[in-house]
């Protein structure tokens, strides 16, 4: 005998199946971009964290799905640790108690202001490339300009202090360089450099915001190492942008569902964390040597045709990928023992990557 169930019943039942349907979805929409050329994107939230975005009156829980705009502010809880992706290879890791502020997303005039609290930046670039990440306080202006680390930390109404752990920074107002291994301290009209001790190294480095940092880092190179041939098939099969492998670029955002986050994906073989971590996987190579790309012609059945200097296209299903002995227009590549070193330019001259996402199908094997 059936047994019937109560409009409530019903209601409730209905509810509760669309509600499942509408998570299911929302977590699966950032996939779906496997390759992105985005900065503000949240990659990894502990504790509590909450985002104010422009506009609204009410700070709302973070989601590890969420995409900051221009304008969006992130606090932290004292417990809260928050990592945002930025220019593809660099990272802004923000600690407990600190409120960070996206002022501008743009790629070529990427802008962060810290309110209060500390943040870390992990910047990966090839040696002597100009790089544009702006950071503001309330008590200074600067610009790292390097690949390297920087951790800055903010008191309120107090002072701004700045250590640049490897890279360089250039200070807006007087347009000084601050190498690595120099700590800057900014109080109201004063500014004084100094040396890093080994005392405050070794302090540093048992930080838990610095420690966590370091984790991320590892974990990170590990998900681009962990991208397989098939994920790099799928993900560059229906790739449609014009000129993906454009002079200045270094690489994309690519969604690893195995490791549940974004790693950067370097266009040239041998790029490094400042931290010292491999990514081994890139465009133009598959870390094991029997799956490493040709210079001509294709393998897989035309996966992968050479297409010149600025990149092949492919058809019936194929991927866009550059001919990997020219490289893009930079001339040349990057890497040690095979691979291929792009030649920096003057930032005046290199063609910023555009601030868009590229939407791709999924793989098949995810």
């Amino acid at each position: 005998m059936r047994k019937a169930f109560s409009l409530p019943a019903l209601l409730i039942l209905s509810t509760a199946f669309i509600l499942c349907c509408s998570i299911v979805n929302f977590a699966q929409n950032r996939e779906k971009f496997v390759i992105s050329a985005k900065a503000g994107g949240i990659n990894a939230i502990t504790g509590q964290a909450a985002v104010h975005s422009k506009g609204d009156g009410d700070w709302q829980q973070l989601s590890i799905t969420d995409d900051l705009d221009a304008g969006d502010r992130v606090r932290t809880a004292f417990d809260g640790r928050v990592e945002i992706l930025l220019n593809p290879g660099s990272y802004l890791r923000v600690g407990g108690d600190s409120e960070v502020e996206l002022s501008n997303n743009t790629l070529e005039n990427l802008e962060l202001r810290l309110l209060r609290g500390t943040a870390i930046v992990e910047a990966t670039g090839a040696d002597g490339l100009e790089l544009n990440i702006n950071i503001s306080t309330p008590h200074t202006k600067l610009a790292i300009v390097r690949q390297g680390l920087y951790r800055l930390s903010v008191v309120p109404g107090d002072a701004t202090e700045l250590i640049v752990r490897k890279g360089r920074v250039i200070l807006s107002d007087s347009h000084t360089k601050v190498k690595d291994g120099n700590k800057v301290v900014f109080s109201g009209t004063n500014v004084s450099v100094a040396k890093l001790t080994k005392e405050e190294k070794k302090l540093q480095d048992q930080e838990d915001v610095n420690v966590w940092s370091k984790e991320r880092a590892q974990t990170l190179a590990k998900a681009n190492r962990r991208i397989t041939e098939r994920m790099l098939n799928s993900a560059f099969a229906s790739f449609r942008d014009n000129d993906p492998f454009s002079s200045g670029r270094l690489g994309f955002w690519f969604f690893n569902t195995h490791s549940r986050c974004y790693t950067f994906l370097p266009f040239y073989y041998g790029w490094r964390s400042p931290y010292g971590n491999s990514y081994g996987t890139s465009v133009y190579y598959y870390p094991s040597g029997r799956n490493s790309y040709p210079n001509t012609g294709s393998t897989n059945g035309g996966a992968y045709p050479s297409g010149g200097t600025s990149g092949g296209s492919a058809s019936g299903g194929g991927s866009y990928r550059p001919n990997p002995q020219t490289g893009p227009s930079t001339g040349g590549g990057y890497g040690n023992g095979g691979g291929m070193r792009p030649q920096p330019q003057p930032s005046d001259t290199v063609e910023r990557m555009p601030r868009k996402s590229l939407e791709i199908s999924r793989p098949n094997n995810q």
